[in-house]
C-alpha cells in the first residue's frame, strides 16, 4: 500500500471554497468533516487544515499556482508528506500536481476511500471488487507505479517490444488485469446467483445505510451471536453477510442481509465493483435504510438522499422499504423525535446496542411477510408426523380438525413453502 512508504503518517486536508462576484460560497462543513473522518480511519494523523477560495477550476491543477506552491511550503513547514484533497482531481491535474508538490504523497476523496476500502476487503470478492476499482482508478493517472503487477501476470506476453516506453507496458499490464478481475468477479456473481435461487422460498430482508450507521451492530443483536465485524470507524465491513432471523412465537423466519455502507460521492468505479453484491438487495422483499439518528436533522436528511441516489443509481426500487433510526442511546431531543416522526412516518427508532424497541422492528417486519402470507388448508393422513412436524415449525398453524380419516391443517405462509409443502404430501401420497 502507498502509504506505507512514508515515514510520516501525517497529513494536511485541503478543500476549496468557492468565490463569486459578490461573496465567498462556503466549504461543505459535513463534506469536510466525512473527509477527516476517512483520514482518521486510515490511520492518517490531521496536522492541519487548509481552505482555498477558488474563483474558477484550474484545468492543469485545479487550484492557482500560487496556492500549490503556498500549500507545498505548509507542508514541509509541519513535516506533513501526505496531502488529502476534498475535490475530485483529474488524471492530468493529478500529474500536474504531483510535479509541484513532488515527494508528497497525493490523495482526492476518491483515492483515500479506495485505500480504505483496500485495507477493510476481507473476502475474495471483495479484495477483487476494490482491487479493480482501484486499477480502473489508477489506469489513467500512471507515473510508473504498476511495474510490479508483471510478477503477478507471470510475465507471458507482457514484454513489450524495442522502444515501447515502460508507461505504455504499465498500462497494457493494468488493462490485463482489469479484463481478469471481471472475468473472475463475473464467476463470483452467478455463483452467487445459484446460490440466491435457493433462497427464494423464504423472505429476504436487506439492510443498506451511510456507513457508521450501526448496520453490522443491528444484524448482530437481532440474529443473537455476535459474529460481524463491528467498529466504530466507517467502512469497517465490506462484505455481505446473510443470517436466518427465527421468531419462535411467530413462527415465521426471514433472511437478514448486511450489505456495505455508503457515503457521498462514493467513487463511481467503486460502485460499478460492487454492484453485483448488491443485487442481493435488488432481489430482496423487504428494505431497512439505517440511518444514525444522533446526526444533526439536516446531516440525517443528507444521507437519506445519498442512500437513495445511490440504490437509484443501481435501479434498486424498493417494493417495501422503512427507515430504521438507530443509536437512540446516544440521546433524543423530544423536538427531533417529533419532527423525524412526522416527517418519515413509516419509521422506527431503535438501539442496536441496547436491544431497544428491537421486538418492535421484529414485529414491523413480521407484518410485511404477513402480508406476502397466503392461507391454505392442507389435508394429511397421521403417518405423516415429519410433515406435521415442518408445518408446525415453518408455517403459522391457524386451525386443525383431526378426524378418523386424517388431519385437515389450515396454515399461513409464503406461497413457496406452502407449495413445497403440498408436493411433499403427494410424494408421500403416491
Amino acid at each position: 500500500m502507498l502509504l506505507k512508504k512514508n515515514n510520516s503518517l501525517d497529513c494536511i486536508l485541503v478543500g476549496s471554497k468557492k468565490v463569486n462576484e459578490k461573496k465567498f460560497i462556503n466549504e461543505d462543513n459535513e463534506s469536510f468533516e466525512e473527509l477527516a473522518s476517512l483520514a482518521y480511519t486510515l490511520g492518517l494523523k490531521v496536522v492541519d487544515t487548509i481552505l482555498l477560495p477558488i474563483r474558477r477550476i484550474s484545468s492543469s491543477i485545479y487550484y492557482g499556482k500560487g496556492q500549490i506552491e503556498s500549500l507545498k511550503n505548509k507542508a514541509s513547514l509541519v513535516n506533513a508528506k501526505i496531502i488529502v484533497f476534498n475535490d475530485e482531481i483529474t488524471p492530468a491535474q493529478y500529474k500536474n500536481l504531483q510535479k509541484i508538490l513532488e515527494k508528497k504523497s497525493i490523495f482526492d476523496r476518491t483515492g483515500i476511500i479506495l485505500e480504505i476500502f483496500k485495507n477493510n476487503a476481507k473476502t475474495k470478492e471483495s479484495k477483487y471488487q476494490v482491487e479493480l476499482a482501484t486499477l480502473q482508478y489508477m489506469l489513467p493517472r500512471l507515473t510508473r507505479f504498476w511495474t510490479h503487477l508483471e510478477r503477478q501476470m507471470g510475465g507471458t506476453g507482457t514484454r513489450g517490444g524495442p522502444g515501447e516506453k515502460q508507461i505504455e507496458i504499465d498500462r497494457r499490464l493494468i488493462s490485463s488485469k482489469i479484463s481478469k478481475l471481471k472475468k473472475d468477479l463475473e464467476k463470483i456473481r452467478k455463483n452467487r446467483h445459484i446460490q440466491a435461487s435457493s433462497r427464494k422460498n423464504i423472505f429476504r430482508v436487506s439492510l443498506v445505510g451511510y456507513t457508521n450507521a450501526g448496520k453490522s451492530s443491528l444484524l448482530n443483536s437481532l440474529s443473537k451471536p455476535n459474529t460481524s465485524y463491528v467498529q466504530d470507524k466507517l467502512f469497517a465491513t465490506l462484505d455481505t453477510t446473510t443470517r436466518k432471523i427465527e421468531n419462535s412465537r411467530k413462527n415465521k423466519e426471514f433472511l437478514l442481509t448486511d450489505t456495505v455502507g455508503l457515503i457521498r460521492d462514493l467513487p463511481h468505479n467503486l460502485v460499478a465493483s460492487f454492484r453485483s453484491t448488491f443485487e442481493e438487495v435488488k432481489e430482496s422483499d423487504l428494505i431497512l435504510t439505517v440511518v444514525d439518528s444522533s446526526n444533526d436533522i439536516k446531516i440525517i436528511s443528507n444521507h437519506i438522499q445519498t442512500i437513495e441516489s445511490t440504490l437509484d443509481s443501481m435501479s434498486i426500487n424498493a417494493k417495501n422499504n422503512f427507515l430504521v433510526f438507530n443509536k437512540v442511546d446516544k440521546g433524543f431531543e423530544n423536538e427531533k423525535i417529533k419532527y423525524l416522526n412526522k416527517k418519515y412516518p413509516n419509521s422506527i427508532m431503535v438501539s442496536a446496542k441496547d436491544y431497544v424497541r428491537l421486538d418492535v422492528l421484529l414485529d414491523k417486519i413480521h407484518d410485511v411477510v404477513k402480508e406476502k402470507f397466503i392461507i391454505e388448508e392442507l389435508t394429511l393422513s397421521y403417518d405423516k408426523f415429519s410433515i406435521i412436524n415442518q408445518i408446525y415449525s415453518r408455517l403459522e398453524v391457524i386451525s386443525r380438525k383431526d378426524s378418523f380419516k386424517n388431519i385437515k391443517i389450515k396454515v399461513s405462509g409464503s406461497p413457496q413453502l406452502i407449495n413445497k409443502i403440498k408436493l411433499e404430501i403427494e410424494e408421500k401420497n403416491g
